[in-house]
């Protein structure tokens, strides 16, 4: 597995834009998850990890886009109706028997492979069969058709050589298909990092549980749980850990051993109480960033024996805004995504702020 630099959680310059440290990290991390090879059928939902070229046209034939009948252009009057003889059927899956010669018409379905033709020319067009006559084993057909209508060409919309798919994409139902339809039966994807979470503080208590005077029941655990699930993460979850440093620490070592990322709510701050700082300190390296946001300090970032470590503020909106803002686009860098940033938007506040 890939490792990080011992700094490159390292970063000065003050107050920091959110945008500012994204393009930091961007340029710092590389993907730390494996890739493995798995089927096409249980690749949704997975970050690919190589480029897929395309070995094969999409479509790989010329077809019909219509009902119709397939014709020579040059067959057609341009000023009245034309008549020709029905030669033959062409179908999805069974083409036309036999190449079509000129002055005849190939009743032609909705996807059937266009009739080959004599002399290297072959039909071009396609006349919709609702504006033909049909008698006996003749069609009518009438004018004004322009040449090549209703024709599918092979390779239209993927050509040989074509890359159908980036590495970092992450794998829905359009591009799981689109992998089909050049023939692609494996794909390697990367194996999803396993996070570890657990929050800390003498005064938090687990839902359920009896809640004495002074103390809070843990909403951070279940918001980070349930977000690093949404963005792929197998998720480990610690529990609460007490105001003691030797406990965290380990604990955080422990993490370390079978863990790619790990994350914290609350004991990161300056504090006294805050023994998660300490423990972080004595067995691995942590870097505070002062960004622009607001709710959203502290947030600390560092390495517990190379395992890339998160430590989010306590507070439950402002743990799950930075998470949002820092900690996502951290993990889907490491996962192998290439775009991370969130997508934003400029509005104007409904409301009036002063600082």
């Amino acid at each position: 597995m890939a490792q990080l630099s011992d700094d490159c959680f390292a970063f000065a310059g003050g107050l920091t834009p959110v945008d500012t440290a994204l393009d930091h990290l961007l340029v710092v991390l590389v993907p730390i998850a494996e890739p493995e090879t798995v089927a096409l059928a249980s690749a949704h939902g997975r970050i690919l990890a190589t480029t897929v070229v395309a070995g094969e046209m999409v479509p790989p034939h010329d077809n019909s886009a219509v009902d119709g009948y397939a014709v020579y252009f040059d067959d057609l009057s341009t000023n009245t109706p034309t008549t020709l003889p029905v030669a033959g059927i062409a179908a999805a899956g069974h083409p036309f028997f036999r190449p079509q010669e000129r002055g005849e018409a190939v009743w032609i379905f909705t996807g059937a492979p266009m009739p080959t033709g004599a002399d290297n020319v072959a039909p071009d067009t396609v006349m919709m069969q609702e504006d033909c006559t049909e008698t006996g084993d003749l069609v009518v057909l009438p004018p004004g058709i322009k040449r090549g209508a209703n024709r599918r060409f092979a390779g239209e919309d993927v050509k040989v050589g074509d890359i159908i798919l980036e590495a970092g994409q992450v794998l829905r139902a359009q591009e799981i298909g689109l992998a089909a339809s050049v023939g692609v039966t494996n794909l390697s994807v990367r194996t999803p990092l396993r996070a570890a979470i657990f929050s800390t503080g003498d005064e938090v208590r687990d839902p359920g549980t009896a809640r004495k005077p002074g103390t809070i029941y843990d909403s951070n655990r279940f918001t980070l749980a349930a977000l690093l699930k949404g963005v792929g993460c197998v998720v480990d979850d610690l529990g609460i850990l007490p105001d003691d440093q030797a406990e965290i620490g380990r604990a955080l070592t422990a993490a370390a051993e079978s863990h790619d990322v790990i994350l914290t709510s609350g004991g990161v701050s300056a504090g006294a109480e805050d023994h998660v700082r300490g423990a972080i300190a004595e067995h691995g390296s942590m870097h505070f960033w002062r960004l622009a946001i607001k709710p959203g300090r502290p947030i600390a970032l560092g390495q517990v024996a190379r395992v890339p470590f998160v430590g989010l503020p306590g507070n439950p909106v402002a743990a799950m805004v930075t998470f949002l803002c820092v900690a996502r686009p951290l993990i889907l860098r490491l996962a192998g995504r290439v775009h991370i940033k969130p997508r934003s938007f400029q509005v104007r506040a409904g409301f009036a702020y002063k600082k």
